[in-house]
C-alpha cells in the first residue's frame, strides 16, 4: 500500500505542480504525519522534489521528465477508466487494487479531463452476467491459479468435471481467459495444450518449478485455436420449437435472444406462443430450456425432450430424500 501511496504523491505533485502535506493527506486519506515520511521517503529516493515555506507554498516536483498524465486527451481518459471497471476482473482478487488505482488516477488527471473520466465511469455499467441468472461465486482456485500464471511456476491441479473422477495434473499454466463469466485455465502439459474450466478444479497448489511455455506462445491465439477445435460444426447443429406460457414470454425471450437465433411462430396455442431456435448440440439446448422452467415446453425434436427427460431422471436420484 505506501508503495500505491507513495506513486499516487508524485502523480499528485506532477498535475497540481504544489501541494502542501495537509492537501495530499486528504486527497490520500491519510495523516499529515503519514504524509510527510512519505515525501522524506522520496527525497531519499531521489525524486526531484522541493519545499517552500510560507503562503502559497507546498511541495513541488522541478522541471525534469515525469509521468505526464496530463498528455492523456479526454477520450483516451475515458477508454481508460472503462477497461478498468472492477467488474471485469470479479474473482481474481483484485477489485481493491482496481478501485484503489483508478481512484488515484483520477486525482492526477488535469481537472478537466478527470471530471469527463469520472462522468463516463459513473455513466456506464458492465454486468457481466445473464438474463435470468446472478452472478456465481468465484472458484476457490481462481486467485491460487492467477497467482501461479503471474509468477510462472507450474501447478499440481486436482481437476473433477461433472461425472468423473477426481484427478491430479502436473500443469504449466500459461494464462487465465474469461468467457461468459466462465474462467478457463491454458495450460502446457505432457499431452500437449490444454484448457481446464476453473470451477471444476478443486485444488490448485504451487510448486518451485519454473514455466517452461513456449517462446512464441501468444494467449489471444492459442484461445482462438481451442474455440476453432471445440465449437461444434453447423452441420451438427439442432433447431429446437417449443412453446412459451404467455405470462412467462418477457422473462424466456430475454433469456434466450441474447446467445440463441429466436423465431417466433405466427401459430398460438390456448395461452402459450410458439418459437424455434437454433442450438448448437442437442445437450445444450437441454441445459439451456431446463433452467426456465415448466414455462417453456419442447415440441421437437424428440432427442431434445429424451435429453430433457435423461437431465431430470439424473436430478430426481440425486435430491430424492434417502429413506
Amino acid at each position: 500500500m505506501r508503495a500505491e501511496r507513495l506513486v499516487a504523491i508524485a502523480l499528485l505533485l506532477q498535475a497540481h505542480r504544489r501541494m502542501t502535506a495537509p492537501e495530499l493527506a486528504r486527497r490520500l486519506d491519510v495523516s499529515e504525519r503519514t504524509i510527510r515520511r512519505d515525501l522524506d521517503a522520496l527525497l531519499l529516493s531521489g525524486l526531484p522534489l522541493y519545499s517552500e515555506r510560507g503562503r502559497g507554498g507546498g511541495w513541488a516536483l522541478l522541471d525534469g521528465p515525469a509521468i505526464n498524465l496530463s498528455a492523456l486527451t479526454p477520450q483516451e481518459a475515458q477508454a481508460l477508466f472503462l477497461v478498468t471497471g472492477p467488474e471485469l476482473l470479479a474473482g481474481l482478487g483484485m477489485e481493491q487494487g482496481v478501485i484503489s488505482a483508478v481512484r488515484k488516477l483520477l486525482e492526477a488527471l488535469p481537472a478537466t479531463t478527470r471530471e469527463q473520466a469520472d462522468r463516463t465511469r459513473q455513466a456506464i455499467h458492465i454486468d457481466p452476467t445473464r438474463w435470468g441468472r446472478t452472478a456465481q461465486p468465484a472458484p476457490v482456485t481462481l486467485v491460487p491459479l492467477r497467482d501461479a500464471v503471474i509468477a510462472g511456476v507450474q501447478v499440481d491441479l486436482t481437476y473433477a468435471p461433472p461425472g468423473a473422477d477426481a484427478a491430479v495434473h502436473r500443469v504449466h499454466p500459461y494464462g487465465l481467459v474469461s468467457k461468459s463469466t466462465i474462467w478457463y485455465l491454458v495450460a502446457g502439459t505432457d499431452a500437449g495444450l490444454r484448457t481446464f474450466r476453473v470451477s471444476w478444479t478443486t485444488n490448485a497448489n504451487a510448486t518451485t518449478e519454473a514455466v517452461e511455455r513456449p517462446d512464441d506462445f501468444d494467449l489471444i491465439r492459442a484461445w482462438e485455436d481451442v474455440n476453432r477445435r471445440h465449437v461444434p460444426c453447423a452441420s451438427y447443429r439442432v433447431e429446437v420449437e417449443f412453446q412459451v406460457r404467455t405470462e412467462d414470454l418477457g422473462r424466456v425471450t430475454l433469456a434466450l435472444s441474447e446467445h440463441t437465433q429466436l423465431r417466433p411462430i405466427d401459430s398460438k396455442t390456448g395461452t402459450a406462443r410458439r418459437f424455434s431456435a437454433t442450438f448448437d448440440s442437442v445437450h445444450e439446448a437441454a441445459c439451456e430450456l431446463i433452467y426456465l422452467g415448466e414455462g417453456v415446453q419442447v415440441l421437437e425434436p424428440p432427442s431434445v425432450r429424451a435429453e430433457l427427460v435423461r437431465i431430470g431422471h439424473r436430478l430426481i436420484a440425486a435430491h430424492a430424500p434417502k429413506w
